[in-house]
């Protein structure tokens, strides 16, 4: 179906073949007049809630849009997508909901836009999973689309200092270390987020809203835009005009998502300084598209691509920083000078990157956000992939702020976040330790759990330099420190993972791209042999079927 032709398919189905099909009749219940079947329908998926501050500025893009869409020429169907909350979530059972929602959210738009036979499709959305659910539903089903990210939060503040929601989950660790008053964790909490807009770093959230302008799915300077901003409205309707050109040309998410403009979009992701997620969540976007690509690229890219923005969690701005430095266009562009673009993917609105970026200015030299190539913050990209007897598929570790990203030390070994958190906050983990977080993987989890709380509550500590953390699970964008999540095989599937024992020595070595239990081959075939899998934390709904479908880590967390 991926291949047969697109433009006005609804409006040939209900009528091929008779004089009248009844299907039109619930059209014109609806309003639509004789003229409007000879017209593109196009689907806006709106992720529009009051759940989250990043959905919550998703109406008035939708209500553009519509108009837009009308204006230029065609129909506008209007649906709902889910989302969930990663802020609000975290640390809690619910956060195990957050990458299922991302399978949700593309199975409901692919189930709308194939099951009313739609011609094109807009998605809107904020939060971290938003993004991805909407790439691959948009690859899945392969009629024209667009991305439309609903805006960057701007920063709150606090006494003078720039806050990010990352800010609260890091004063827990301050304020339980006596590090902090209590006027000053109360202040960052109620300050951390001033308005509507997805978490101002480079987060998930604006990794991957960022991205997708490399990736050429979204407009360019869109994903830096702050939603309270009237810019962000007008860039809505002018990604609807560009959309109902697309179907009106028959340029499908397949011709613009291939193995070259994903590249571009690791890239890009490599150089701001991005979020693991990214990696997890281009892995299923591939995979959706049917697109060769596995984990071992994005090492391949890391080594290519500079860290180039200095940007939370490890560096100082955030996104609205970016975008009154030149945004997101201006990264390209260095990139495309430096010779790490592909300049001739083409892009949603029919010219190819290099078209798109050809009127960017020169970099501004009077501001710290984005550097040039020849003065990058650090060399190579910060998103490796360690292998190793923990890891034989291989694991991402984030490993830009770090003096040294490399520890050896005893294990300590928790099968819960929950109990990992209340060591932390007790003082039970000291310098030199290696938390083994695991079952909290795809299928043991299930669902894959962020860990920003205890991370957040290392690093409030000040043990961020010092403490390793190791998780079949996966961190929020906003983690940094001593990290390595994704672990697969997971512990739920008899990952070596699930074999660590209270106080075995473990190396994680970024330099030299190593994951390791330093237990003799033997001892660790003894364990496993006495190893059996526990029973499934949940037996029924949602989560039961995540667990049941999904493929490990490695291969992107995909379930179809």
């Amino acid at each position: 179906m991926a291949d047969t032709p697109r433009y006005n398919r609804r409006s040939r189905n209900v009528t091929e073949g008779v004089a009248r099909s009844p299907n039109r009749s619930m059209y014109y219940a609806l309003g639509y007049k004789e003229a409007d079947f000879d017209k593109p329908m196009i689907g806006i998926a709106n992720g529009h809630s009051t759940i989250t501050p990043c959905n919550s500025g998703l109406q008035k893009l939708a209500d553009i849009a519509i108009s837009a869409v009308r204006e230029a020429g065609a129909n506008p169907q209007v649906f709902g997508t889910p989302t969930i909350s990663d802020g609000m979530s975290m640390g809690t059972e619910g956060m195990k909901y957050s990458l299922i929602s991302r399978e949700v959210i593309a199975d409901c738009i692919e189930t709308a836009v194939n099951g009313q036979w739609m011609d094109g499709v807009m998605a809107i959305g904020g939060c971290d999973k938003n993004m991805p659910g909407g790439m691959i539903a948009m690859a899945r089903t392969n009629v024209p689309a667009i991305y439309v990210y609903g805006g960057t939060i701007k920063p709150g503040n606090w006494k003078g200092k720039d806050l990010t929601i990352v800010s609260s989950f890091e004063a827990v660790g301050e304020f339980t270390a006596g590090r902090m008053s209590k006027e000053d964790f109360d202040g960052i909490e109620r300050n951390a987020c001033p308005s509507s807009g997805s978490c101002g770093g480079m987060y998930t959230a604006n990794t991957m809203s960022s991205s997708f302008e490399a990736l050429g799915m979204s407009l360019m300077y869109s994903s830096t835009m702050a939603n309270p901003d009237d810019e962000k409205v007008g860039s809505a309707a002018e990604s609807a005009r560009v959309l109902v050109e697309a179907v009106k040309r028959d340029l499908k998410p397949r011709d613009i998502i291939t193995r070259e403009s994903i590249e571009n979009a690791v890239a890009l992701i490599m150089a701001t300084g991005g979020s693991t997620n990214a990696v997890l969540h281009y892995l299923a976007i591939a995979h959706a598209a049917e697109v060769e690509w596995n984990i071992d690229d994005f090492e391949r890219m890391r080594r290519k691509v500079p860290v180039i923005c200095n940007l939370k969690p490890s560096g100082q701005y955030v996104a609205t920083d970016l975008h009154k430095a030149g945004g997101i266009p201006q990264v390209l562009k260095l990139l495309l000078d430096g010779g790490l673009l592909n300049g001739d993917c083409v892009t949603i609105t029919g010219r190819t990157i290099a078209e798109e970026l050809a009127s960017v200015p020169a970099l501004d030299p009077n501001q710290d956000v984005i550097r040039p190539l020849d003065k990058a913050l650090y060399a190579e990209g910060h998103l490796a992939i360690l292998k190793g007897n923990l890891s034989p598929e291989g694991c991402v570790a984030k490993i830009t702020g770090l003096k040294n990203p490399a520890i050896t030390g005893p294990a300590r070994v928790f099968n819960d976040e929950y109990a990992a958190m209340e060591a932390i906050l007790a003082d039970k983990i000291k310098p030199g330790d290696v938390l083994v977080m695991r079952y909290l993987g795809p299928k043991g989890g299930p669902g894959m759990p962020e860990m920003l709380a205890p991370t957040s509550a290392l690093i409030g500590k000040g043990m961020g330099d010092s403490v390793g953390l190791i998780t079949d699970g996966r961190f929020s964008g906003g983690t940094w420190g001593m990290v390595v999540g994704h672990v697969s095989p997971e512990a739920f599937d008899g990952g070596t993972i699930a074999l660590v024992q209270e106080g075995d020595s473990v190396t994680i070595d970024a330099h030299k791209l190593l994951i390791q239990l330093n237990v003799p081959d033997e001892e660790i075939a003894r364990r496993r042999a006495e190893w059996k899998q526990p029973a499934p934390r949940y037996t029924r709904g949602v989560l039961a079927k995540f667990a049941a479908l999904t493929s490990a880590a490695s291969k992107g967390a995909v379930t179809g």
